[in-house]
Parts: C-alpha cells; structure tokens; sequence
C-alpha cells in the first residue's frame, strides 16, 4: 500500500488502518440516497474518475452491489462551520462509504476519496488511452467538516482579462481544495467585463484599453498593445452553472461610486465634469468617481439588476467601495448642495449616503451587500458585510458594530505580492508573503472571542496589474491558496498541527497539482522557467 496518502486540507478527525479497505476496478458502480444532489454529485465523480482511468463507472442500482456509495445522513463532528457540508467517509470491507447531510457535504467526501488515490488519477486520461488496472485502495474512517461558511478565493479579470477556460479551471482547483466561494472582480477603471444590454457602451468602449503598463506602473511607460475583452451572458451563466456542480458560489463584485473611470469612458454625464475620458490605461487610484445624480443612481440600479439576474450568488452582491476619493465631490455643485440637505460636514459622508441608496436597492430585490471595509468610514448600510482587505482593524471594528465580516488583509492574502523578496520572483506589486505566512494566519485571532461569530470566514484576493496571464496566476496561487485551504478548514488546535508537518503533507499534494498540469511555484523556489533572472544549478 506504500505511506499513507497526503489529506489537503487535514480533516478535523482520521483513522487509517492496516490493508486494503476497497478495490477498485473497471466495471466500479456508484449507487445514492435519493436527496437533493447527490445524483447529480455521484455523475461528478463518475466523470472524473472515468476521464483519468478509461473505465465504466455506472451510476444508481442497488446499493448492495456498489463499490462506492454515497448516504444521507447526520454527521456529528466538532467542526463549527455548515452542517451541510460536514461528511463521513469510510472505506473498510470492501466499499466506500460516503455519508453528509446534504450534497454539498458528499461532494467533498468525494474529494477526499480522491486524495486517497495515486496523483495519476488527476489526470485527464490514462496512459497511452488504455484502461488503467485496480487499484487497492487503504482502509481509512474520516469524520469532517469545515471550520469556516466562507473560504474564499478572489480573481481580478478587469486589470487583465482572463479567459473562460481558466475561470471553470480556477472553480476546479478551487473545489479540490474544499474551497466555496469565487469572488469575480468584474468592472475598475481599466476594463469592464459584464454586458448590460440597456448601456451597450460600457462593452463597446469600456471594455478596452489602449495599452498597459510596462513593468511596474510608477514608471508610467506603456506597452502599446490594447487590450481588454468581456465575457457573454452564457459565458457567465455557464460559469455559475459549472461552479454550482462543484459547490463553489461565484460573487460578482461591480466597484462603485470609485474605481469606475472605464464607465465614465463609455457615458461621460456618469462622471462629475461631463470631460470624455479613455479607459485608465495605468493602475492607481483615479480621481475621477461617479457624481450623485438620480440619473447616475438609476444606472447603477440597471446594473445591479441585469448582474443579480445572471449571478445568483447565494444572495452576496459585492459593491466594492474602495478607494473613492472625494475631491471631484468636493468640486461639485451638485454634491455640495446634497452635503447641506442631508446636513453633513465630511465629504466622506456622500458615499455613506451613496452606499446606503445601493443597499435600499439591493435588499429590494432580496441581496445582501458586501464592500470592502472603507464602506465603514461613511457608516456601512445595516446588515452589509464587511471585507478587511487593508488590514484587521477594519474588520474587528465591523464585527464590533455587529456586521459580518471576511477577513482578507492583504499582509497575509493578498497573493499578488511576491513570494519572497528575491529578485528571481517573477514581478509583483510588493514583497513578500510566503506560504508560510499563510499557513500561520488566524482569521479570528484579532477579534474580540465574544464578536468571532460574526467573522464567516478568509479570503484570497489576486489582482491582476502584474498577472497578464493564467500561467502567471497559478504561480501565485499555488501553493499558498493550498495553505490558505486548510486555515479555513481544518481544526486550528489539531494535536501536531505545524507548518513543517503541512509542507510535509504539501510536498506530496503537489503532485496532484502537477498531474492537473498547474504552474505552481515549487516549494523551493521558481524554476529556471519562472524565474526573472538566470541562475545556473
């Protein structure tokens, strides 16, 4: 049986026994509970494993005859996160045993089931198409379940645009990983990505760029290479479809009243000046934000209502409220006679007002707002969920206010910063989080024990001014969303629980991560093909 398979992220309990527990082989039948999901979960695995193996797997019949079978049923561990999502997975006497309350709970038995299997079994075919042979399978009993609702992983597709393919393969690695949430970045001052059919422009102009920065932005020089792109209506919908399968919920993120200069681009009466403008061709902050005008209001209505209908999101809108300056408010007639009618003193007050006209409209038709925790200085609507990207400050003074709270402080996950501060480290933003420090981030650590209900869980967020392509977005994933899986999953006081007992665990993992052909930077450091600079062995 060789050593013990390497479980990424650790189940809250495990038990593994001696010899084989289960064989499985060409002819392998997989039988289900009649509950919601679980056929359709059972079809999942029986398409991966017959894409890496060439063998027949049936699906239904009786359960007495299946070599693997997934139960509905109560799970009791101690894991405080989703009921739903907890599983019991047993292989002994021949079957394999999946049992979880609902399906989502069996797909990631399933996952786990996966993790007991050889890397090969990544694959997308078997060697030289020919059917692989049985395979004897340990005997092991899991009990486990997340720590964490949300675990979470954030994609910018508006700095560089990303390419269907990636996002349904980004959903994969996600769901391997027992990660739920895909955070979609869809709109910024560089590019808009979501076509609203009652404002065309905002595809036809704002989604394209005259060029990008070359090298690091504050060197202000250009590539001359245009760039941008966007993505369909049944582009998306077969994004949210795909990732439904997984259990993986996509929420789409519009930023707003800032970061909209390529929807100015496209309807200059958006802005404050009425001034045509490009589609920011370098990054930063732009000073150039939605005015406060009912007509501008009722464009981000129609907005919001045409990305609600394509993107359930399990009820998350994220409106992003970051980085808004104030000055061209300050400017404004308009604003400045709104600032004296409401009787506020502080520009900063206007995207409170601003915010709390999105979230009126957003909880009419059933949303619940997510922002980025600027959208706490100007008094965050009632009920919005607050995520502390800038550090935990933000998101300990939410959940003391009573908000909800995700936890992604960039110091710790925001990927887009390079590995370590070397200069074979492709470019980046900033130096320098390593796997490690993810490994070692706690997201309620900073908040208050009796305030750590509201925390739902962590997120990793890659922006993409330094990523232009999926390759280069893997390398920054991989491994380190690998270690974040396991802070929002596992049992942060497990007995032996360290990074050196993870990396362990990793090394192995990442075999499965080559065998899905992921360009994952390896623990040691990029190879000669990653790396900015030449170094001999």
């Amino acid at each position: 049986m060789g050593e013990r398979p390497a479980l990424l992220p650790q189940p809250w309990r495990v038990r593994f026994a001696d010899g084989t527990g289960a064989e499985l082989a060409d002819g392998l039948s997989i039988a289900c509970d009649d509950a919601p999901g679980f056929l359709a979960t059972a079809h999942w695995f029986r398409r991966t494993i017959e894409a890496a193996t060439g063998w027949r797997v049936e699906v239904g019949g009786a359960t007495t005859c299946a070599t693997i079978e997934l139960r509905a049923g109560r799970v009791d561990v101690p894991a405080p996160g989703p009921e739903g999502e907890r599983y019991h997975l047993r292989v002994a006497d021949g079957r394999i045993v999946v049992t979880a309350p609902a399906a989502s709970g069996a797909f990631y038995g399933l996952q786990t089931v996966r993790q007991l299997l050889d890397a090969d079994w990544y694959r997308h075919a078997p060697p030289g198409g020919r059917a692989r042979p049985a395979l004897a399978v340990g005997g092991v009993e899991v009990e486990d379940g997340p720590r964490f609702s949300w675990r979470g992983v954030h994609l910018d597709v508006s700095r560089h645009f990303m390419p269907m393919p990636f996002l349904l393969r980004l959903v994969d690695l996600a769901a391997l990983h027992k990660l739920n949430m895909l955070h979609l970045h869809l709109t910024d001052d560089q590019g808009w990505r979501v076509p609203i059919p009652k404002h065309p422009r905002l595809t036809e102009v704002g989604a394209w760029r005259r060029e990008s920065p070359l090298g690091h932005g504050r060197d202000r020089v250009g590539d001359g290479v245009p760039h941008g792109g966007f993505y369909t209506h049944a582009d998306l919908a077969e994004l949210v479809g795909y990732a439904a399968e997984r259990h993986v919920t996509v929420v789409p993120e519009v930023d707003m009243p800032g970061h909209m200069v390529a929807a100015i681009a496209a309807y200059p009466e958006l802005g404050n000046t009425g001034e045509e403008r490009e589609v920011l061709a370098h990054w930063g902050i732009s000073r150039h934000v939605l005015n406060l005008e009912e007509p501008t209001l009722q464009f981000c209505w129609d907005v919001i209502d045409e990305v609600a209908d394509i993107f359930p999101g399990g009820g998350w809108f994220h409106i992003g409220g970051d980085e808004c300056p104030t000055v061209e408010w300050e400017e404004s007639t308009t604003a400045r006679t709104l600032m004296a009618a409401e009787g506020m003193t502080d520009p900063r007050q206007l995207q409170g007002w601003f915010n709390a006209r999105i979230a009126e409209h957003l909880g009419g038709i059933g949303r619940t707002v997510i922002g980025w925790d600027e959208i706490l200085e100007g008094g965050a609507p009632e009920g919005s969920v607050v995520m502390s990207w800038r550090d935990e400050a933000g998101g300990v003074a939410a959940a003391e206010a009573g908000h909800d709270v995700v936890m992604t402080p960039q110091q710790w996950l925001y990927l887009d910063w390079a590995y370590a501060d070397d200069p074979a480290e492709p470019l980046a933003i900033c130096p320098a989080i390593s796997v490690e420090r993810v490994y070692g981030y706690d997201p309620v650590g900073s908040v208050p024990p009796e305030k750590r209900h509201h925390v739902l869980g962590a997120q990793a967020n890659l922006w993409t001014e330094y990523v232009p392509t999926p390759e280069h977005a893997e390398y920054l994933y991989f491994p380190r969303l690998c270690a974040l899986s396991e802070v929002v999953w596992s049992d942060p006081d497990a007995e032996g629980r360290s990074f050196g007992e993870f990396e362990a665990r990793l090394g192995r993992h990442l075999e499965r991560l080559a065998a899905l052909g992921v360009n994952y930077r390896p623990l040691s450091g990029p190879t000669p093909g990653q790396s900015r600079v030449w170094r001999p062995a």
